[in-house]
């Protein structure tokens, strides 16, 4: 039932009344009877289906606007064309056949809790409404809707400080399990950092033997990047030239030398990572896994900023984590030479009385000096 309503306000009569979940409020004119006869005539139009009022640049159905999208935006400016067809084969279904002007942000809220329900992951439900959010925002730009109800839809809040990588064991467990093309795609993901859309876009004019050097081209920020080759990655890379498909321009292809399909890679690395009982992994932790190597091994946080290519640093920090084991030791390693005379007690167990009375001199010295390094310097002098 629609729930209608007409009313004076200063000179002049209004209407208001809901269509399909939408509020119209309009003012009509300064005679009332004018107002009942536009209310009338509105009803009217709803009975019958014939309700002029939405225009008709407006009555695109969500499925027809999606398709068109893809086709006329997707597919010719963007290289995440595969993730917007992923994300419209539940985006369709759900919204088909509902004109844009009716999908409202309650219905999209009902979807986002849908597909928590149905187990998805809270960042795979907020690049679904991301996704929507665009299409709504084009939609505006060709004159087919006048509102992008996803901007009153809160995203989820995401976790993205976790950070998963290898041990060491746990590589060579992944090497010695990877087979045929697999190994060479995971060798080049752990030495150089690199995603791996970037991976599989490799070509061999992109790789310079004589400077060891790999140039990623197409990259997420448009930016080309330049990552140097250890011995083990070249090796790896020499061998596979020599013995791939020599007519294809891909470093990483088929036998019929096309590149390999991002999905492919992800589905039997994700095979091998469950076959070997590794939980919580995918590709993309295996640039987690070389940017945390590095800085394990002393390289510097900027260094590590530029071979993967972020251009801000708290990125770099996020991807960098040190495991809670590596910071024990390394801080175990700290040493000042300073005795821990403030553990008075146990002092009194193992020391004499004129030695607790010099070390609470020595402690009063401080107080009034504010110089820790005076005190190591003095029982370095005179132990």
């Amino acid at each position: 039932m629609v729930a209608m309503a007409y009313f004076k306000k200063g000179a002049n009569w209004f209407i208001d009344y809901r269509y399909r979940g939408k509020r119209y409020r309009k003012k009509v004119s300064p005679d009332k009877r004018q107002a009942e006869l536009a209310l009338k005539k509105v009803k009217v139009a709803i009975a019958e289906n014939k309700f002029f009022d939405v225009k008709r640049e407006q009555r695109v159905l969500f499925e027809e606007m999606a398709k068109e999208y893809l086709e006329r935006y997707s597919r010719l400016n963007k290289r995440s064309t595969i993730r917007d067809d992923t994300s419209l084969k539940h985006l369709i279904p759900y919204f088909k056949n509902k004109y844009l002007f009716e999908i409202s942000p309650q219905s999209i809220e009902d979807y986002k809790a849908k597909r928590l329900n149905d187990g998805m992951a809270k960042s795979t439900v907020n690049r679904e409404l991301a996704l929507l959010k665009h299409i709504y925002t084009k939609a505006i730009e060709w004159g087919k809707v006048t509102e992008n109800p996803v901007k009153k839809v809160k995203l989820f809040k995401e976790d993205n400080q976790r950070v998963r990588y290898l041990e060491k064991g746990e590589i060579k467990m992944l090497l010695d399990t990877c087979k045929d093309y697999m190994k060479p795609i995971v060798i080049t993901a752990l030495y150089t950092g690199m995603r791996l859309s970037e991976i599989l876009n490799l070509t061999w004019d992109d790789i310079d033997f004589t400077r060891g050097i790999i140039t990623v081209r197409i990259t997420k920020n448009n930016e080309k990047r330049y990552l140097p080759m250890n011995t083990e990655l070249r090796n790896t890379l020499e061998y596979l030239k020599k013995n791939c498909n020599l007519d294809s321009p891909y470093a990483f292809c088929n036998s019929k030398g096309d590149k390999f399909a991002k999905y492919t890679i992800s589905h039997r690395f994700n095979k091998v990572i469950k076959e070997l009982g590794i939980k919580d992994f995918c590709f993309h932790c295996l640039r987690h896994t070389f940017a945390s190597h590095l800085v394990m091994s002393g390289a510097d946080i900027v260094t590590i900023q530029r071979l993967l290519g972020h251009k801000t640093l708290a990125m770099t920090l996020r991807y960098s984590h040190l495991s809670p084991n590596f910071m024990q030791s390394t801080i175990e390693c700290l040493r000042f030479g300073v005795d821990t005379f403030w553990t008075l007690e146990q002092n009194e167990k193992s020391a004499t009385k004129e030695q607790v009375k010099e070390s609470i001199c020595n402690i009063n010295a401080i107080s009034h000096s504010g110089s820790l390094a005076q005190l190591v310097e003095q029982r370095t002098l005179n132990p």
